[in-house]
């Protein structure tokens, strides 16, 4: 492990120790306590490492300017990375392993569980030989997603302050609410961050650049039936468990999230909850076509539409919400923050892929604002699940890539 893996390791452990777990369900922005209290903690560690300006703001977001240390013209770049970790598994108590010196074969996470990592399960890890893995130990998440995309942006500003011979432009740095919910990135002030364009450090693989999302809206069945004693329910019960159960049986299994890939939409109902006076569907809506995914949304309607009609004793009630728009169209009309990034990879002798993620960052929205924001990979694998690992020799391309941006837009 070099000098800056070392940092951005040392960075991590620290910062995953910290439980940041978005809700949901909450009504408060953030949607945790514990996301105000880390953004003060990033605040106060902006301040060493050379931002200014630094301030946490009434939502919880964290943000600081790296002043520019040359008189030529350039741009102000944005870098962000999101401060919560996933609701669907245990972000509580993680204790990282680091796995030095990766020889090839099985990665041991946990014995007692017996949970383990190899090239069979895990075939990125054969990309990785030599390298330093980093995994959870079974119990919990790692938080690569996107713990390690902080520690990156910190460490690279604590670097170039250490080296002002490195010339470079106004650089911003935002550490961000509730992306994994979905909602946080809405709050956020994109004029008065004031950047020219910017990148999320919150991707996986190496070489992966998410520069297009699904469109992602969320979806809510409310149904109320009509409740008696199932003796005399003849003519006269509408079970909303039923009604809830023969909406998802009907939506066709061609567009499924387990039937699909590449540029292929779904939906995927999540959860239900309720019993025999009142039920409800949670789902998500995805697709990267705008006109498919409101041929989505159309669909469905009709289908509870349907159900209206073969439950006419119940009420049946159908809510969207906007989540997060796809991004491809601003960056190919603003095409600055992608000219560099590909420069930066090529100069790292990075083999990338320009990919359209099956999911969103806070990228997306903020690029739908007028802030062009595309996506690169963090250097993690597996997130949101005890599978989760990291190379920290991926991480520092990533670190080499943003500092090759940072000095390239100089004009």
């Amino acid at each position: 492990m070099n000098d800056i893996q070392q940092k951005i390791y040392n960075r991590f452990v620290q910062y995953v120790s910290v439980e940041t777990t978005s809700d949901p369900t909450s009504k408060a922005v953030p949607s945790t306590p514990s996301q105000i209290s880390f953004a003060h903690r990033l605040a106060s560690e902006m301040k060493k490492v050379g931002f200014t300006e630094v301030e946490v703001d009434e939502y919880g977001f964290a943000t600081g300017l790296l002043p520019t240390n040359t008189d030529k013209k350039a741009p102000v770049i944005g870098f962000f990375a999101h401060m919560d970790t996933v609701c669907d598994y245990n972000g509580k108590d993680i204790h990282p392993i680091l796995h030095p010196n990766y020889d090839g074969g099985t990665l041991t996470i946990n014995a007692d569980k017996k949970m383990f990592l190899s090239p069979q399960t895990a075939p990125n890890l054969k990309l990785c030989l030599g390298d330093d893995i980093v995994t959870a130990d079974g119990t919990t998440l790692l938080g690569g997603d996107d713990k390690i995309g902080i520690a990156v942006i910190m460490t690279l500003a604590e670097y170039l302050t250490a080296h002002p011979e490195i010339k470079h432009g106004p650089i911003k740095a935002a550490f961000t609410i509730d992306e994994e919910i979905g909602t946080g990135i809405g709050y956020f002030d994109v004029e008065r961050f004031a950047a020219d364009f910017a990148y999320t450090i919150d991707g996986a693989n190496l070489g992966e650049i998410d520069c297009g999302n699904f469109n992602a809206d969320s979806v809510t069945i409310r149904i109320t039936g009509k409740s008696c004693h199932p003796g005399s329910a003849k003519g006269f019960m509408a079970n909303p468990v039923r009604i809830a159960a023969d909406i998802i049986s009907s939506w066709p299994e061609d567009k499924l999230p387990e039937t699909t890939d590449g540029e292929d939409g779904f939906i995927l109902f999540k959860d239900i909850t309720g019993g025999l006076e009142k039920a409800e569907v949670q789902g998500i809506v995805r697709e990267h076509d705008l006109t498919k995914f409101e041929q989505f949304k159309k669909m469905l309607t009709e289908l509870v539409e349907q159900k209206r009609a073969k439950y006419p004793a119940a009420k049946i009630e159908l809510e969207f919400k906007e989540q997060y728009r796809n991004m491809r169209e601003i960056l190919k009309e603003k095409p600055q923050a992608m000219e560099l990034l590909e420069k930066a990879l090529q100069e790292n002798h990075v083999s990338y892929r320009l990919t359209q993620a099956r999911g969103g960052t806070d990228g997306s929205q903020l690029s739908l604002r007028g802030l062009p924001t595309p996506n690169i990979f963090a250097g993690y694998e597996n997130p949101h699940g005890p599978y989760e690992w990291l190379s920290l020799a991926w991480v520092e391309k990533t670190f080499h890539i943003l500092e090759s941006i940072a000095k390239n837009a100089i004009k």
